[in-house]
């Protein structure tokens, strides 16, 4: 992976920092993208702190005119585009009644919208070079069981991840991998941000689930840390996974039973 080039979404973010920090690791020059330009600075200065080759680029992931200027940018400055991980994510956590307008329009204008406008845009330059490159989604697991309180979410994840497997099916003749990665309950603060106290029941009731929710446990008996997410992510971008597309690679666990 030295010296190739990829672009993070949502790349302030707990999940997204990891995929950051793997990939330059092993020398890959990352264009960090996030809407957060405060956050996204403090990240990208800690881990360039350490030599590691990130350049910010603030862009909301939901307007297609700043996505195809940041992609023109992010090549711009770091060279052509050989990987693109879809990770900024946000989360509305109300019952379907409870759901505004909005918060419909914003969940799927991130999860769903954001996927399609990055992709296709770094699509397009990947195979107006002749083809060749990777992409990961990080959905959810929630893409595939049903969950209380999170309808609006559940549904944009399941959008996105049956998004980028048709997308794989268009430009596999390109020699383009597209692969989700769904992860489960994981250690960032849109996990925490579900809880009414972040304290040891909630951490209990995460791994052990709940019969008045229909939520099923952690049967490794632990929530996942940003880095077991980063990984997997890691391996499916790296020419290890070189035969591997289409495929959901869920790191939950065991949450939901492998379905």
């Amino acid at each position: 992976m030295q010296n190739k080039v990829a672009l993070v979404t949502g790349a302030a973010g707990g999940i997204g920092g990891a995929v950051v920090e793997v990939l330059a690791d092993r020398g890959v020059r990352v264009a960090a993208v996030d809407r957060d330009a405060g956050r996204l600075r403090e990240t990208v200065d800690a881990l360039t702190a350490e030599g590691r080759r990130i350049e910010p680029f603030p862009a909301n992931v939901a307007d297609s005119t700043e996505v195809d200027a940041v992609v023109a940018a992010a090549e711009t400055s770091l060279g052509p585009l050989d990987y693109l991980v879809n990770v900024a994510g946000v989360m509305r956590f109300k019952p379907v009644f409870d759901l505004t307008d909005e918060d419909w329009r914003t969940t799927f204008g991130v999860n769903a919208d954001g996927v399609f406008h990055v992709s296709r845009a770094v699509v397009r330059a990947m195979v107006a070079r002749g083809g060749g490159g990777a992409i990961v989604t990080v959905a959810s697991n929630a893409a595939l069981v049903a969950r209380t309180g999170m309808a609006a979410y559940c549904a944009s994840k399941a959008a996105a991840t049956l998004f980028t497997k048709s997308l794989g099916l268009e430009v596999a003749r390109y020699g383009i991998r597209c692969n989700v990665v769904a992860p489960g309950s994981t250690d960032t603060p849109m996990l925490t941000g579900m809880w009414e106290g972040e304290d040891e029941s909630s951490w209990k009731a995460t791994v052990e689930g709940s019969l008045e929710t229909y939520k099923g446990g952690i049967p490794l008996g632990k929530v996942a840390v940003p880095r077991d997410v980063a990984n997997a992510v890691l391996f499916l971008l790296s020419d290890e996974a070189g035969h591997i597309t289409l495929h959901e690679l869920t790191v939950d666990g065991g949450a939901t039973l492998g379905v």
